[in-house]
């Protein structure tokens, strides 16, 4: 509920600050009043787009300020999700600079125009006669059908489903395309693979081929030379292993005599120990070299493998192999694996459809039981309205195809008169039509669901007399469950408020501005008759307006 509205520089206001209360409130004025300015005012705090022509006082800053009491909204879960900090009277600022730039608050916290808009859904249903063809949007009368039906949470609860199945649609389509890319390379990869893993590739294992086969290749001449080695370290009279145990013999006599000399002993007989574990050495080595022809054959066999697989993948090392083949073994296993999330993902979206096709049934039946109930309603309403001959053919048509709201097609006929044919209601209804069937629908709606505050904006234009009245006590019955605002140039609906606004013009020094004043009950009776007879009000004016305030 609006519960209080300050408006600071903007268009024709100076400055204004009125006080709402609930129940089934009028505003009058003269055209060109200013009416249109305070929608605009509500338009701006609501989250619509502003300019600087909407500054009446280009250096100073505009600030539209509205107070609305929220508790029996069931807001607190939106102000959660956006992180914003929730109150039971909930104050929304806009504000627009000299610059041009915008700003926009929700209790004080800074916040975008988006998030703005998608809390003034909540808080204000703003209808004038223009706006009445979106009576004629297949999405709105759907929303009108399933409010009767008690269908909302099944309708949200059919769409989170159906975001997810479409998820799910795109990842298989994804996974689809990429399986079809890897089958196209699956055979060379295998091939490339299978020659990798046979070939039995070891890290390190090059450096160890190359350097066996370096002996293998060269045997007669290593041989040749350990022999001549051991030849020089082991002769039995001139060999160095017998001249360093002379050298140690001949030191260990003098050793006791200086600690020089002992040292010099102990370092000769490491170079012994040394020398002979050499020796030792040599003498296996040679012992095990021997000239195998197949070993050398092998090992060679071994290393060209090794060179064409870098040679044919560019690469200088077997670790760089070992690389390229993990990454071949990937792509062999990723067919499989993709196979296999394609099958269970097919599996999940079957389920995903059996779901929806469950909670599609049972939103279509409660559909077709509300139908009746709405064309009922209407009727009923509309011929008080001054349509006795209205005629609604609502149908409701299966669909294989998944919508975000079920799985049905909807055709809003509609007949105003005896012996005309139906139409769809945007092709054959008229404005003023138009207008009383949005009353109506509103009406309806207000039994069956939590409406914000509503703001009829002259949606009573081109009617009079009794239809007029019987407009006024619709709106008036459905401020007993919400706030109602009625903008009207008609005498009988402008009678029916429990609170009456007047907008008007006044000259203050060199400027006009437009103000806005709370009516007593006597401001009330001259504004009514003057809605009755113009400017010279006369008595009879007078009585006419306090009979219809009584």
């Amino acid at each position: 509920m609006l519960t209080s509205l300050s408006i600071r520089n903007f268009a024709l206001i100076e400055k204004l600050s009125i006080d709402f209360s609930g129940g089934f409130s009028i505003i009058t004025g003269e055209t060109g009043a200013g009416k249109s300015i305070l929608l605009g005012a509500l338009g701006l705090v609501l989250g619509k787009r502003a300019d600087l022509s909407s500054l009446k006082n280009k250096e100073e800053k505009c600030v539209i300020e509205a107070h609305f009491q929220i508790s029996a909204y069931h807001l607190k879960g939106f102000f959660e999700a956006n992180d914003l900090d929730y109150e039971d009277i909930t104050i929304l600022r806009r504000e627009i600079l000299p610059t041009g730039k915008s700003r926009a608050f929700i209790n004080d916290s800074p916040v975008n125009l988006q998030e703005l808009q998608d809390l003034g859904l909540f808080l204000i249903d703003i209808h004038s006669q223009h706006q009445t063809r979106e009576l004629s949007d297949e999405k709105i009368q759907f929303e009108i059908i399933d409010a009767i039906a008690g269908n909302q949470q099944n309708v949200v609860a059919f769409e989170s489903l159906l975001r997810k199945l479409k998820a799910d649609k795109n990842e298989l389509e994804n996974l689809n395309a990429d399986l079809k890319d890897a089958r196209k390379e699956q055979d060379y990869n295998t091939f490339l693979y299978e020659e990798l893993e046979n070939a039995k590739l070891v890290s390190g294992a090059q450096e160890n081929l190359e350097s066996i086969y370096e002996q293998l290749n060269n045997v007669e001449f290593i041989k040749e030379n350990l022999s001549k080695s051991l030849s020089f370290a082991d002769n039995e009279q001139f060999g160095v292993l017998q001249n360093l145990k002379e050298i140690k013999a001949s030191l260990q006599k003098i050793a006791s005599l200086s600690p020089e000399f002992s040292i010099l002993s102990e370092r000769i007989n490491s170079v012994l120990i040394e020398f002979d574990d050499v020796v030792s050495e040599l003498n296996l080595t040679s012992e095990k070299l021997i000239d195998d022809p197949t070993q050398l054959e092998l090992v060679n066999n071994q290393l060209q493998t090794i060179y064409n697989l870098q040679k044919k993948h560019q690469v200088a090392t077997i670790d760089e192999l070992l690389q390229i083949q993990n990454e071949l073994e990937s792509k062999v296993v990723s067919v499989e694996n993709l196979e296999s999330a394609i099958k269970n993902l097919e599996t999940q979206i079957s389920g995903k459809k059996a779901d929806l096709d469950e909670n599609a049934t049972i939103i279509t039946q409660n559909r077709k039981n509300a139908i009746p109930v709405l064309s009922g309603k209407l009727i009923e309403i509309l011929s008080e309205l001054g349509m006795p001959n209205v005629r609604f053919n609502i149908e409701l048509s299966p669909s294989e195809n998944y919508f975000s709201n079920g799985k049905d097609e909807l055709k809003f006929l509609f007949s105003a008169n005896k012996g005309s044919d139906f139409g769809l209601l945007k092709k054959v209804a008229s404005g003023g039509e138009m207008s009383r069937i949005m009353l109506a629908v509103k009406a309806i709606l207000s039994q069956y669901s939590k409406l914000p505050t509503i703001i009829f904006d002259e949606i009573d234009t081109g009617v009079s007399g009794e239809i007029a009245n019987k407009m006024a006590e619709i709106m008036k019955n459905m401020s007993q469950d919400m706030q109602v605002f009625a903008i009207t140039h008609l005498p009988q609906i402008a009678a029916k408020g429990d609170e009456h606004f007047k907008v008007f013009k006044s000259v203050s020094g060199e400027q006009t501005v437009s103000e806005l004043k709370l009516l007593s009950r006597e401001e009330r009776v001259s504004e009514i008759a003057e809605m009755l007879s113009g400017k010279n009000i006369s008595d009879s004016a007078i009585n006419h307006a306090k009979a219809l305030l009584n």
